[in-house]
């Protein structure tokens, strides 16, 4: 195996579909052990990111290699030693959990025997032995992307993709998922990881990247990202509709998001001594009644909003 000092790293990526630029020179490194959560609006080029660096997509510039080997020219090395959970559950469903498994582990020329120890293995670990012998199709959504992960370690790969593994779990299963991902990243499993939710990203990774229309616009550590978007944050609530847009008419440009659902408005604050007497003051002088207020530290929201002008994703699938 070829030495490097990084186990996955791209250097100016580049992929367009048409007229269509999705990655217009992206650059990262992931090294061995750690997690790396790849973080962007729907469409930034996270999907596209993974499917090229899994070998499942060509490219158009740039160089990407896993554990030191080409991912175009050395393709079938890659796949030895990578897994891959992809947006969606890719087991096959009118098989049961345990013949997914076993099924899988013969493609990668285990023995029957071996194969089936594996399936037992995976099925214990992955709190599906009650679930063994259903149809896949019967599981519930958290089951099947258990499954779907336990399929991608069939054969104990050192590195991991999990792209978007959480979308569309239950809070339960969430938490279920991030135990899971935890084990593998204590084993020592090399894991890129793409996500929706920012709290995922907070909780797992050692690094987070983010990047916007194609580009790399910061990483660093979620501490170090929440240090660049700096002071507190006062957020406030009003009682109805109306209440908040005379606050926003009145605080204007010191607003830096808002829900409308809530009827909240958050804007930064330098000194919390005095910036939150001077923000409640000129609403009172315009009697604009403030229902309840927060004070909060940078969160990754708002370094995702601060960075990309945009809200955090939504649970969509980002579009290739």
């Amino acid at each position: 195996m070829p030495k490097t000092d990084y186990v996955i790293e791209a250097k100016n990526l580049k992929k367009s579909y048409g007229a269509t630029e999705v990655l217009r020179g992206i650059n990262l490194q992931v090294e061995r052990g750690t997690m790396l959560a790849l973080l962007g609006p729907n469409g930034a080029g996270k999907t596209t990111t993974v499917r090229i660096l899994s070998t499942l997509l060509t490219f158009d510039g740039g160089t990407a290699t896993v554990e030191g080997y080409d991912v175009i020219k050395q393709s079938d090395k890659v796949r030895r030693v990578i897994g891959l959970t992809g947006q969606s559950a890719a087991v096959d469903e009118l098989l049961t959990g345990r013949e997914n498994l076993i099924m899988m582990g013969q493609l990668y020329r285990l023995t029957p025997a071996s194969a089936k120890a594996r399936a037992q293995e995976l099925l214990e670990e992955f709190d599906l032995v009650k679930a063994a012998d259903r149809t896949a199709k019967t599981y519930s959504g958290g089951m099947r992307r258990r499954l779907d992960l336990a399929v991608s370690l069939i054969a104990t790969p050192p590195v991991i993709f999990l792209d978007e593994p959480t979308t569309g779990l239950d809070p339960r299963s969430r938490l279920s998922m991030w135990a899971i991902i935890k084990k593998l990243m204590e084993s020592g499993t090399t894991i890129l990881l793409t996500t929706q939710y920012l709290d995922e990203a907070d909780q797992l990774a050692d690094k987070i990247v983010v990047i916007d229309d194609g580009l790399v616009i910061a990483e660093g550590t979620s501490s170090e990202l929440k240090r660049k978007v700096g002071n507190d944050r006062l957020e406030l609530t009003f009682a109805d509709d109306s209440t908040m847009n005379k606050a926003l008419e009145v605080l204007g440009k010191h607003v830096i998001d808002t829900n409308n659902k809530e009827y909240t408005a958050t804007v930064v604050i330098t000194d919390p001594n005095i910036d939150v007497r001077q923000v409640l003051v000129t609403l009172s002088d315009q009697k604009v009644k403030v229902e309840s207020m927060a004070i909060h530290k940078p969160t990754l929201d708002d370094v995702f909003l601060s960075l990309t002008g945009k809200q955090k994703p939504k649970d969509k699938k980002e579009k290739k």
